[in-house]
C-alpha cells in the first residue's frame, strides 16, 4: 500500500477529493454491478482515485471477492483509502460467505449482562473479519433509540427502544471492536429513532424539544464518544429545536456547535449518503457539498456527482466563502485516522479463509438467534395426509434472496413432510386465492429497511391472517424482522395456533426458529 504524503503537499483539488467517498460495487466486473446508479464503472471509479478521492464504500459481492476488490481498488488509489461497508448486522449482511449476525435488537431480549457480551462480541467479529477482507471503516453500530414503532428505516437496526439499552450495546460493541485494525461510526446524528419517515426518500421531521434530546436522543452519542467511538454519521433530518432553517446534515449548528464544541466530539464527521431523497430532492449537488462542509462535515458520503462536489468545494475555498483552515482541519482528522487503519499489510488469504465465517463467528450468530426467540409452542403436527402449504412472505420477491432460495431451512426443513412452497410479497399477495389452497404454514418476512417506506407488513397480510383463522387454514405462523409486525399479528392468533419470532431472517435465524418451534424449546 502506498505511503500517505504530507497533506500539505497536496493541491487544493487533491485534499478536497481526500473528503470524498464513492460508493463502488464490491463485484470486480461492470457486467456484475447491482446498482449502476450509484456504482461507477470500472473505468470512471479508477479515474476518481487516481485523482485522489479518498474513500470508497463497497456494497455486494462475496467475501472472497471483496477480499480482491479491496487490494485492486488500493492499487488504483493515489493514496491510501478508506474502505468503508454499512456492516451493522457483521460483514455477511452484506458479503456473502462471512458472519451474519441477527439484527442489534434482537439482543434487548437477552439478559443485561449476556447481551452486552454478545454486543462485544459482535464488534470483535465484525471488526475482525472486515479487516480480513480489506475494509477498515465500520458504519456501525447504530445508535439511535429507536422509540417509534412506525419507524420505517432504524426499526430493528437500532440496539433497542431505551437510551439505557441503546448505550451499554452500541458501547459494548464499540469496544468489541476497538482492537481490530477499523474505524468504527456511531451513526445517525443527532438521533433517527423518532420518525416515521425514511430520510432515503424524504426529509424527516423531529418535532422535538431541547430537554427531550438531552434526555433520549444524545446520551448514546456522548456515550459513544466516551468510548472513543472514530467517526459520527449525520441524518438527514430537521430538527426545528436544534436548528431553525437547516437539516442536520447541512447545520453548522448541529455538527459544529453541538457535535464538536458542546459534546467535545474531535473524530470524523461524515454525512449520511447525499444520494439519499432526504438531501438530494431538496438541494443542488454543488449547493450541498459546500454546505456540509461549511457545517463541519469532514467526509462526503457518495455524493450525486463526485466531480461536482470536488469542484463545487475548490471554488467556494478559492471564493472564501469556505476559509481554508476548515479543510485543513478536516485532512488532519481525515490523516490520523488513515495513519491508525491504513495497514501497509495486505490481508493473506490464510487470514480470509481462517478468520471469515469460521465455525466459532457463526456459532455466535446462533447462540443470539437462538437467545432471542419468542414463541408459544403448541401442537404442530406436519404429519398429514394432505400436506400443508408452505406460504412465505417477503417485503420483496426480488429482493430476498440473500435469504430465501433453494437452500433456506425456511423451505427445507418443510420439504421433508411434503410441504410445497410459495414465496409472494404484498403486490402479488392479492392475486392469493386461498379457496382451492390446503392447511399452510405462514412464514412472515418484514422489517424496517431502506427505501421501503413503511415498517409495517402491511394491510394484506394481516387480512389474510383474519381469514385463514376463520377459515380454520392455518397451522402455525412464524415472524422473522420487526418485533413490531408480531405485536399486530398475535391478536389475531387463538391460542391453538402455534407461533414463533425471530429478529433474524437470515437461513441460520431460519434454522433455530424452526426448531425451536418443533421441539417447543
Amino acid at each position: 500500500m502506498k505511503k500517505l504524503p504530507d497533506f500539505n503537499s497536496l493541491t487544493l483539488r487533491e485534499q478536497v477529493a481526500q473528503m470524498v467517498v464513492v460508493r463502488a460495487s464490491g463485484h470486480l466486473w461492470d457486467h456484475q454491478i447491482e446498482y449502476p446508479q450509484w456504482e461507477a464503472p470500472n473505468r470512471e471509479l479508477q479515474a476518481w482515485l487516481a485523482e485522489g478521492v479518498g474513500g470508497v464504500i463497497l456494497v455486494g459481492g462475496s467475501a472472497a471477492e471483496v477480499w480482491t476488490r479491496s487490494q485492486q481498488l488500493q492499487a488504483w488509489a493515489k493514496l491510501p483509502l478508506l474502505i468503508a461497508a454499512d456492516l451493522e448486522e457483521g460483514v455477511g449482511q452484506r458479503f456473502a460467505g462471512a458472519t451474519w449476525f441477527p439484527p442489534p435488537m434482537a439482543l434487548q431480549s437477552l439478559p443485561p449482562e449476556t447481551a452486552k457480551q454478545y454486543a462485544s462480541e459482535m464488534g470483535r467479529i465484525t471488526a475482525q473479519e472486515a479487516a480480513a477482507l480489506g475494509i477498515n471503516w465500520l458504519f456501525a453500530p447504530v445508535v439511535d433509540v429507536n422509540n417509534n414503532p412506525a419507524n420505517p428505516v432504524i426499526n430493528v437496526r437500532a440496539f433497542g427502544e431505551s437510551s439505557a439499552d441503546v448505550i451499554a450495546l452500541s458501547g459494548a460493541f464499540i469496544e468489541g471492536a476497538k482492537n481490530n485494525n477499523v474505524l468504527t461510526t456511531a451513526k445517525h446524528f443527532p438521533g433517527h429513532g423518532d420518525t416515521e419517515v425514511d430520510s432515503h426518500l424524504q426529509t424527516p421531521k423531529l418535532n422535538l424539544d431541547r430537554q427531550r434530546f438531552n434526555q433520549v436522543e444524545l446520551p448514546p452519542f456522548v456515550a459513544a464518544i466516551a468510548k472513543g467511538v472514530d467517526s459520527i454519521m449525520s441524518a438527514h433530518i430537521f430538527a426545528p429545536v436544534l436548528d431553525a432553517q437547516n437539516i442536520a446534515t447541512l447545520s453548522p449548528k448541529i455538527l459544529d456547535k453541538l457535535l464538536r464544541q458542546e459534546l467535545g466530539f474531535d473524530g470524523l464527521i461524515v454525512t449520511d449518503a447525499l444520494v439519499m431523497g432526504g438531501v438530494a430532492d431538496r438541494y443542488d449537488p454543488a449547493f450541498v457539498a459546500v454546505n456540509a462542509v461549511l457545517a463541519g462535515a469532514d467526509i462526503l458520503l457518495m455524493p450525486v456527482d463526485p466531480i461536482v462536489t470536488i469542484e463545487a468545494v475548490c471554488r467556494a475555498v478559492e471564493a472564501g466563502e469556505i476559509p481554508r483552515d476548515r479543510i485543513l482541519a478536516s485532512l488532519t482528522r481525515i490523516w490520523q485516522a488513515k495513519q491508525r487503519v491504513c495497514s501497509p499489510e495486505i490481508p493473506s488469504f490464510e487470514q480470509l479463509t481462517d478468520e471469515v465465517g469460521s465455525a466459532a463467528n457463526l456459532d455466535m450468530a446462533r447462540q443470539i438467534a437462538q437467545g432471542s426467540i419468542r414463541m408459544c409452542p403448541g401442537n404442530l403436527n406436519l404429519d398429514r395426509a394432505e400436506p400443508p402449504l408452505n406460504l412465505l412472505i417477503v417485503d420483496d420477491q426480488l429482493g430476498c434472496s440473500k435469504y430465501i432460495n433453494r437452500r433456506s431451512p425456511a423451505i427445507t426443513e418443510f420439504q421433508a413432510y411434503g410441504c410445497e412452497h410459495l414465496l409472494v410479497d404484498w403486490r402479488s399477495l392479492a392475486a392469493l386465492d386461498l379457496q382451492d389452497l390446503p392447511a399452510l404454514i405462514l412464514q412472515v418476512f418484514s422489517r424496517g429497511n431502506p427505501y421501503r417506506g413503511s415498517a409495517g407488513m402491511g394491510d394484506r397480510t394481516e387480512a389474510l391472517i383474519e381469514q385463514l383463522v376463520n377459515e380454520d387454514k392455518l397451522i402455525a405462523v412464524l415472524v422473522y424482522g420487526s418485533p413490531y409486525n408480531l405485536d399486530l399479528i398475535l391478536p389475531k392468533l387463538p391460542p391453538s395456533i402455534p407461533w414463533a419470532f425471530s429478529y433474524g431472517q437470515q437461513p441460520i435465524a431460519q434454522a433455530v426458529l424452526i426448531a425451536a418451534l418443533q421441539t417447543g424449546k
